[in-house]
């Protein structure tokens, strides 16, 4: 790799120190569970990536939450004005959520720019996407197979259907739980993951 595609270190350190903060305050309040978000296995290969210089590593996350993320900066933005069209923010306007919590989750909105601006460094892998197929069919299965689907009256800032494997945002009962994450398993790809990885083939320098 040539000097002109490095990351900066001021981007490494800034990074790091986020991750820093951010991880043992969301294990705190959210517990392990939270991780296994989409976008929260995002940041863990920014980190590696941003360090590495390693155009897969950056261009996983890059695909995987790239589409998704445009999304939520659209719901966020709404919110605003008391509308929230994808359901997907609306914890961002919960005053039970302490503003550090808040504050932190704003990643949702620059994360998806960071990595593309590592990718358009480091140039497009695209081994990405079946990388993430994989990624995210784990993180579904696991999210399935141990953690909760409603949310616990008790506890309830702990995390509860992850990535959408029982319903969009409840529990969905319109069909068997199993036929619901069968179709999830095939569209979260598809649908989320492809329109990056067709973008970025396009626009962004290939390396593989």
């Amino acid at each position: 790799m040539n000097e002109g595609n490095r990351i900066p270190l001021w981007v490494k350190l800034a990074y790091t120190a986020f991750m820093t903060v951010l991880v043992p305050v969301y294990w705190a309040n959210y517990g392990p569970a939270n991780f296994l978000y989409f976008c929260d296995i995002a940041l863990f290969f920014a980190l590696v990536a941003v360090w590495k210089e390693d155009s897969l590593l950056a261009s996983i996350p890059a695909v995987g939450i790239f589409f998704p993320q445009m999304l939520w900066c659209v719901d966020f933005t709404t919110g605003f004005f008391g509308y929230s069209p994808l359901g997907m923010t609306g914890y961002m306007f919960e005053p039970e959520r302490s503003l550090l919590l808040r504050g932190l989750s704003l990643f949702h909105g620059w994360l998806p720019f960071l990595l593309l601006w590592m990718v358009m460094r480091l140039g497009y892998d695209r081994r990405a996407f079946k990388a993430w197929w994989a990624i995210s069919w784990a993180a579904m299965l696991v999210a399935y197979s141990c953690l909760p689907a409603e949310k616990d009256p008790d506890a309830p800032l702990l995390p509860y259907n992850i990535n959408y494997v029982f319903g969009l945002e409840e529990r969905q009962t319109w069909m068997a739980e199993w036929q619901w994450l069968a179709i999830m398993l095939i569209a979260i790809p598809l649908v989320l993951a492809l329109p990056s990885h067709l973008l970025f083939q396009r626009t962004v320098r290939r390396v593989a």
